[in-house]
């Protein structure tokens, strides 16, 4: 027999956005808790408003699944005493098990005989084991929380009442000084306290008093109400996702309208109108159907149509006063120049170790230029890319940006080409935040790209020189974020990128101004390339590459991002090859040796002699090393395993008729090199050696 399950956590309203993730986590806490419990169900549907969790279990057993299992305990020879009688061992077992040694019986397994005992454990009524649920409230995390009263409980908001049912029946718990019931809270203003009959009444009854608690449906209506005013006006309207979960989860009984602002504000660019409506007001705004703004907005009441007038009155007079400002910081910022802003940057700390904006620009400019000539810009693309650097924070201290920090960049591009600045560099000034989220569009431009890259190794490189270090989740100045970004803009452009390489270039550059240089950039190039290696790992975990493929590409002795991506993707491509494990084993037998012999010989002074050869399968690899060592580096990433398969007989018959370490120590020294030699264009490619081959 099933039952329907009902639980509503009631609370002050959630911020729009935690009220989505904690609707789901709320599914997979409740999930957990009657899993744990071997209590077997349905579907576990979600309902969630600014001032409700809740989630509705059907199909609930109505008692947990009994236990019926064989318990293996202490050898026979343990369990029983010279004399025959129950050790403290057997004893002990079945005490643990609940039952008594006469229970006991012997089974045997793999020639030995085992203590066991049968055990059946009944469930217990479903209702006894739900009086739990607080374990599933109290178990939820926040990205931020909050105590109240008296209390020492930490919560999203405070909960104000708890609605626990199964079927028809109360749930009894209570948590804090709340106890569960069979009642709810309808809409603040519109609505009454609600009783449910059932659990399953839950939905039905709280859309009476104006709640719809069904987050998706609430979503659907406002797309429909929204839809049909454009529709109705002959307007082109695109509702951005983040917008429409955000009004979803602001609202639990919605009614969109439409309102009006004088056409005279189309004359400040769209951007700062958008903004205002989108991120202030969290307006939807209007466009005619060839993309041009219209002097319009649509919104979503939380409440019914009654006094609609009123509320569209009140929410043009709001942004009307949001515009005014707009069209004042605009017309004001119009009459500032570049140079001037520029030089106000020389009082913005930046951070107070590391020192103000303005000379972070100068170091940046410094990391562009190094790091345009590595990735091939042409000349003028280079000077373009020095005069973008020279400026392109300066839009920091407009008074648009100040009032909309969400524009940085893009008031930066439209005050530069208002200046007289090139198309380049201006693109390159709003490209330069890119990506601005792990998964976020990328710099289109080769300069914004590079000034990007710059902006971003500079600030890790700065950060990491004052030891700000990210460790566990703590990244205040999302390091993590931005070197991510660098993973991301270096695949995109398909760039050469040798990181502890390019490290070394601008520390020389940066030399030439000490003004510039911050104590201890010497000294971070290990963490640095570690930093960046863990975000390269990150982004190949996201293209489902097997975790020992990466571990191979990440361990190799190669600093090139590009080279470290492309050999992933070689040696996934190679997995399938009749000869793939034999190349691997052999492979990693020449690493372990190298490694294990390493300081037995120099390598870089060491010169091979022939004449000490003393088989053809040696004098053969030899001849096989010399050719690829001739090519190897030349070759394309994805070609080199190729020739690394190629090595592969040759390593094979080599090892079955030399003994490496044989007592002569010069022939000894002579196939150490040998094979030393291999490993080193071998570890260039891929860490062979931490492939896991079956």
């Amino acid at each position: 027999m099933t039952k329907n399950l009902l639980l509503e956590i009631g609370l002050e309203e959630i911020p729009a956005h935690i009220v989505s993730p904690s609707s789901q986590q709320l599914v997979q806490r409740m999930k957990q808790f009657l899993d744990e419990n071997r209590l077997s169900y349905g579907e576990v549907l979600p309902f969630s408003t600014p001032r409700r969790l809740a989630v509705i279990v059907k199909e609930l057993s109505d008692k947990q699944a009994n236990i019926e299992e064989s318990a293996k305990g202490p050898a026979k020879k343990i369990a029983l005493d010279a004399q025959g009688n129950w050790s403290k061992a057997a004893m002990g077992f079945v005490r643990g098990q609940n039952l008594s040694t006469e229970d006991i019986y012997f089974k045997e397994i793999n020639g030995v005989e085992y203590v066991h005992v049968d055990k059946f454990i009944e469930g217990q009524a479903a209702k006894s084991i739900l009086t739990g649920l607080d374990k599933v409230i109290t178990s939820m995390s926040f990205p931020v929380s909050m105590k109240w009263a008296d209390y020492h409980f930490n919560y999203i908001r405070p909960i104000h009442w708890i609605t626990a049912m199964l079927d028809d029946e109360v749930i009894p718990f209570s948590l804090l000084d709340i106890h569960t019931s069979n009642t709810s809270r309808g809409h603040r203003f519109l609505g009454e306290n609600v009783t449910f009959a059932t659990a399953l009444d839950y939905e039905k009854e709280l859309e009476k008093e104006f709640v719809i608690a069904d987050g998706t449906r609430r979503q659907r209506m406002i797309v429909s109400q929204i839809d049909t005013i454009a529709k109705e006006r002959d307007w082109s309207v695109s509702v951005v996702p983040d917008l429409l979960e955000e009004i979803t989860n602001l609202v639990e009984y919605p009614t969109a309208f439409y309102g009006e602002y004088n056409p005279s504000y189309l004359e400040i660019p769209e951007e700062i109108l958008i903004t205002s409506m989108r991120d202030h007001q969290r307006y939807v705004d209007v466009a005619d159907h060839a993309g041009n703004l219209l002097p319009y907005f649509i919104s979503v009441r939380n409440g019914n149509a009654e006094y609609i007038d009123n509320v569209v009155k009140g929410n043009e007079k709001v942004l009307t006063a949001r515009l005014e400002d707009g069209l004042f910081f605009y017309e004001d910022d119009k009459k500032l120049t570049i140079e001037e802003c520029v030089d106000q940057l020389k009082n913005v700390t930046f951070h107070e170790k590391i020192g103000t904006v303005y000379e972070k620009m100068q170091r940046v400019r410094s990391f562009a230029s190094v790091i345009g000539t590595t990735v091939g810009l042409t000349k003028d693309q280079l000077a373009t890319l020095d005069r973008a650097a020279e400026i392109y924070k300066f839009d920091l201290v407009t008074n648009v940006v100040g009032e909309f920090p969400e524009l940085q960049g893009i008031m930066g591009e439209k005050y530069a080409l208002l200046q007289g600045e090139s198309q380049g560099v201006a693109t390159a000034i709003r490209e330069h935040y890119l990506p601005i989220s792990s998964d976020g569009e990328l710099p289109g431009s080769s300069i914004g790209a590079v000034l990007a890259l710059a902006d971003k190794l500079e600030s890790i490189m700065s950060f990491f020189a004052i030891g700000k270090i990210p460790t566990g989740s703590n990244d205040p100045f999302a390091l993590r974020r931005q070197a991510y970004g660098i993973v991301r803009i270096v695949e995109n452009k398909k760039w050469f990128f040798p990181m502890n390489t390019l490290r070394k270039d601008i520390l020389d550059k940066l030399s030439t101004n000490s003004k510039l240089v911050i104590p201890d950039y010497e000294n971070t190039s290990l963490e640095l390339v570690d930093f960046i290696k863990a975000r390269l790992q990150q982004f190949m975990r996201k293209e489902e590459l097997r975790y020992d493929i990466i571990e191979a590409s990440l361990n190799s002795d190669q600093e090139n991002v590009m080279d470290i991506l492309e050999a992933s993707h070689s040696l996934e491509k190679h997995l399938k090859d009749e000869s793939f494990k034999a190349t691997i084993e052999s492979l990693t037998r020449v690493l372990n040796l190298s490694r294990k012999n390493k300081g037995s010989i120099d390598l870089l002074n060491y010169k091979i002699d022939s004449s000490l050869f003393e088989t053809d399968s040696e004098i053969n690899l030899a001849t096989q090393i010399e050719k690829t060592k001739s090519v190897f580096y030349k070759l394309k990433t994805e070609d080199k395993f190729e020739r690394l398969e190629s090595l592969q007989p040759y390593i094979d018959a080599f090892f079955d008729e030399n003994m490496v370490m044989a007592d002569n120590e010069k022939v000894r020294n002579n196939r150490l090199a040998l094979l030393g030699e291999m490993a080193i264009f071998t570890l260039s490619f891929a860490s062979i050696d931490k492939l896991v081959v079956k």
